[in-house]
């Protein structure tokens, strides 16, 4: 049983840099896009940049959650441990749909009004 715990706990390692790798990258083509974008079809602007930004954040908080949980699996189930995952889950949660309201500019269960 312990040679499975170790093993989760590498899987949510990877887990968690394949999160913290998918903001760094895709805050590096967020840049590159709006740096080096030319004619009329990649408008470089601000509000495009924050964006592609906004969305490279989103996803790799979501892979960041995923890690967490998985870690949490792996360690003996204390009130401290799942509060402290419940805290760590619940403020990027509110990240998220901040960034989602942010990026859309309503929220995710809003229809959109033709």
């Amino acid at each position: 049983m312990e040679t499975i715990k170790i093993y989760i706990n590498y899987i949510a390692d990877i887990v968690e840099a394949i999160g913290v790798a998918t903001i760094f990258i895709g805050i590096l083509y967020s840049f590159s896009v709006f740096f080096f974008s030319k004619g009329q079809t990649k408008k470089r602007n601000y509000t495009h940049l924050r964006q592609l930004l906004g969305k490279s954040i989103l996803l790799g908080l979501e892979i960041l959650i995923a890690a967490d949980i998985m870690a949490t699996v792996v360690t003996d189930p204390t009130i401290m441990s799942v509060s402290v995952l419940a805290i760590i889950v619940l403020i990027r949660t509110v990240m998220s749909l901040s960034l989602e309201v942010e990026l859309q500019g309503k929220f995710p269960w809003q229809k959109i009004k033709n």
